[in-house]
């Protein structure tokens, strides 16, 4: 597979004239599989954005083996990467199958339909994310974590050096949670490139293989899990007292806040809001 360097320089992220990210200095290489993490409004979504394309950026710049991003076409730019958006919507009628021959549309011209190849391309991709049985399905009579790994299929079905992942967890039970960070990590280990939005940190600290932590709107730290998922860190960008120990058994690191100073305010806030006299004598 042919190597692909994605490199930031620079690079301010936002919307309008509201930055939210900015100094961003990065480089992605090929076999790297990249969670970005910080709290919600750090702008892990709009950093994905825009380094896609999606999102004009708002200074600096951005390289795909060294050359600009706005060198490239929209369908030079579909067969090296592939995007899954956390709000995807897909119209009700259109079948499993349908949804995931849509990744096929950057190698066919205009005029083209799929072919036989395509197909089976979809269905081995259906089959890898547990989809297949779901292929003549229509997406409005699938649940909400079926719908996300029909969409995964379709980003594999694409077949791009480089996968980006906006939040693909979302709605999928504990199982096939797990299974997308060990999906996204095998692709990694046959050399492409996978950034993935995490909110799972303790996922993000098993199965990726660096951090991008956000936070202060700037890259707060870049480096291994170890390196960057510490507990003056995650507490300076969560803004929460963050505590982090190793499970004696598998070795996993387990990340979790303690209770904030503001525990017996925040006491008599729900109290309030619940019924003060009721519950007064509460043990909370």
């Amino acid at each position: 597979m042919e190597e692909r360097t994605i490199t930031l320089r620079n690079l301010a992220a936002g919307y309008g004239r509201t930055r939210v990210l900015q100094g961003m200095d990065a480089a992605v290489h090929a076999g790297e599989f990249i969670g970005i993490v910080g709290r919600n409004g750090a702008g892990k979504s709009t950093l994905l954005k825009t380094i896609r394309g999606f999102l004009p950026r708002l200074g600096g710049d951005i390289l795909y083996d060294g050359r600009e991003l706005s060198g490239y076409t929209e369908q030079e730019m579909a067969r090296i990467v592939a995007y899954l958006d956390q709000h995807m919507e897909v119209p009700f009628s259109y079948t499993g199958l349908e949804v995931v021959l849509a990744g096929r549309y950057p190698y066919l011209r205009w005029w083209e339909g799929e072919s036989d190849r395509d197909r089976d391309i979809a269905l081995a991709c259906m089959r890898y994310t547990g989809t297949e049985e779901l292929a003549g399905r229509p997406l409005n009579q699938v649940s909400g974590g079926q719908k996300q790994r029909i969409l995964l299929a379709k980003v594999l079905a694409q077949r791009t050096p480089v996968l980006f992942l906006d939040e693909p967890t979302t709605g999928l039970d504990m199982v096939y949670n797990e299974e997308i960070f060990r999906f996204a990590r095998e692709l990694a280990q046959l050399g492409k490139s996978v950034l993935m939005v995490v909110h799972e940190l303790n996922m993000a600290a098993r199965y990726c293989s660096r951090i991008w932590l956000l936070g202060e709107n700037r890259m707060l730290a870049d480096g291994v899990p170890e390196q960057v998922l510490t507990e003056p860190l995650l507490s300076r960008a969560y803004e929460a007292d963050v505590a982090i120990v190793r499970n004696p058994v598998n070795g996993n690191l387990e990340i979790s806040t303690r209770p904030g100073k503001d525990r017996e305010r925040r006491k008599q806030l729900l109290l309030q809001a619940v019924g003060w006299k009721e519950y007064e004598n509460s043990p909370l």
